[in-house]
């Protein structure tokens, strides 16, 4: 379905939609005050931008040299061409080991290329780590934010699935309660975990590391409690040195949750001794993003979640509307470069405010890019009807200016004459809530001709 019409089965449940409103404006306001707080912010969004410019203009010898450290470093390197082969051999891996559970932290390309399902139909547990990516996992759900995984549930949800997963008492949604018995069970899940799987936040180039940013340390506990390490990156992950994570750091946690900065953020740079490393590096199309100049930039994304949080349609119509793994504004111009037949509606998804944009840690000119994409959809993917008929009149009234007076008059008298019954009818949906503003009898040109002949 399109978004609109996702969006609608969200909008069923208004106090809900209400609450999710609010709780993400709640964020949104706590990155500013955090913002505020730093001076040079601006400073350091430009030097973020300018340092992903530069990687993504050199990647090819990024990628080489953080190969080359990570191999010095006895870390195995791997090269997948798209999701298939990022599952195959992070499965390989597992099978060499003999490996039968995996405990996994929140890893946002793991779930691009359905890793879970893939290793499950193969026989291989898969525990997701991460409470909020536990608890959409116990509800067979996908992530819903980036960064907020769970955000679309309320606590008193959560204590109805963990009764049922977890064998918890009733607790009206005790958070307190609910996160201690979720520490309890993850805990078991680490010590018989065979393997460990963790995304990757950034990689760098001259150290062949990568960095790791939880605010639970799920990451490390897998990573330090099994045999077996493997990283999954996006190739546009990397960062050409290790000063400039103090740039992306400070810039990282703010933007997503109005932190100083995440309350792990770990390195992983070589395998401590009797274990392995490995790091998968995929592409999955990411190349071909690269190579398209309008929307290049995109890959910029350190995925913090910022322009979720501010996006007034995200917010009122729920990440499970996107139909897509990254949600809100800026999967809105990743997911039609993957497939623009699937998700042509996306770029429309928006108000085109520009607030994505102006939060943005590494100044992605998001709302511009969605406009582009309107402009390629219209072009290429086939438009209802009326939509066409209505837009072809609507340019016709406003490329002629007697003819946009005389529509413009006859409005205006219809508006002020017409029983309200008639103008907030199903058809005016956007009556449904709130009242057009009075309508006066003049527009502003008429009324500034007659003060001149005055």
């Amino acid at each position: 379905m399109a978004h609109a019409d996702e969006a609608a089965i969200f909008n069923k449940n208004e106090a809900k939609v209400d609450w999710h409103d609010k709780a993400l404006w709640f964020v949104r306001q706590k990155r500013d005050k955090s913002a505020h707080k730093v001076k040079g912010w601006e400073e350091l969004r430009n030097y973020a931008s300018a340092i992903k410019a530069n990687v993504l203009s050199n990647l090819d010898t990024y990628l080489i040299q953080f190969e080359e450290n990570a191999q010095k470093n006895g870390v195995t390197v791997h090269w997948a061409a798209d999701a298939e082969e990022h599952n195959k051999i992070v499965h390989s891996i597992l099978v060499k080991h003999d490996v039968k559970k995996v405990v996994k932290s929140k890893s946002m390309l793991t779930e691009e290329c359905h890793l879970n399902p893939y290793l499950e139909a193969h026989n291989i547990e898969v525990i997701d780590t991460d409470l909020g990516e536990r608890i959409v996992q116990l509800a067979q759900e996908p992530p819903s934010h980036i960064v907020l995984p769970a955000i679309h549930k309320t606590k008193e949800e959560v204590d109805v699935l963990f009764q049922e997963h977890l064998g918890t008492k009733p607790s009206n949604g005790d958070p307190q309660y609910l996160t201690a018995e979720a520490r309890k069970h993850l805990r078991d899940k680490f010590l018989k975990a065979d393997a460990a799987i963790t995304g990757v936040n950034f990689a760098v180039a001259n150290t062949g590391g990568v960095v790791v940013c939880t605010n639970e340390g799920n990451a490390d506990m897998g990573a330090h409690l099994a045999k077996v390490h493997i990283a999954c990156m996006g190739m546009e992950k990397l960062i050409p040195e290790e000063k400039h994570l103090g740039i992306f750091l400070r810039l990282l946690a703010r933007s997503a949750t109005g932190q100083p900065i995440t309350t792990y953020s770990s390195h992983f740079n070589k395998p401590a001794e009797g274990t392995e490393m490995h790091i998968v590096i995929v592409d999955n199309g990411r190349t071909e993003q690269l190579s398209r100049e309008d929307f290049r930039a995109s890959l910029h994304c350190i995925r913090c979640g910022a322009c979720m949080n501010t996006c007034p349609i995200y917010r009122r119509s729920g990440g499970h509307s996107y139909n897509a793994t990254i949600p809100g504004p800026i999967g809105s111009i990743l997911s039609p470069g993957k497939d623009l037949t699937k998700h042509s509606s996306l770029p429309f998804a928006s108000t085109l405010c520009g607030s994505c944009s102006d939060v943005c840690p590494v100044k992605i000119n998001i709302h511009e890019q969605l406009y582009k994409w309107r402009q390629i959809v219209t072009k290429d993917v086939p438009q209802p009807v009326v939509k066409k008929n209505v837009l072809k009149m609507s340019g016709n009234v406003l490329a002629n200016s007697k003819l946009y007076g005389f529509v413009g008059k006859s409005s205006r008298f219809m508006l002020k004459h017409t029983p309200k019954f008639l103008i907030y009818s199903k058809l005016n949906a956007w009556g449904k809530a709130r009242d057009l503003p009075e309508v006066k009898g003049d527009n502003f040109e008429e009324w500034y001709k007659k003060r001149q002949k005055k």
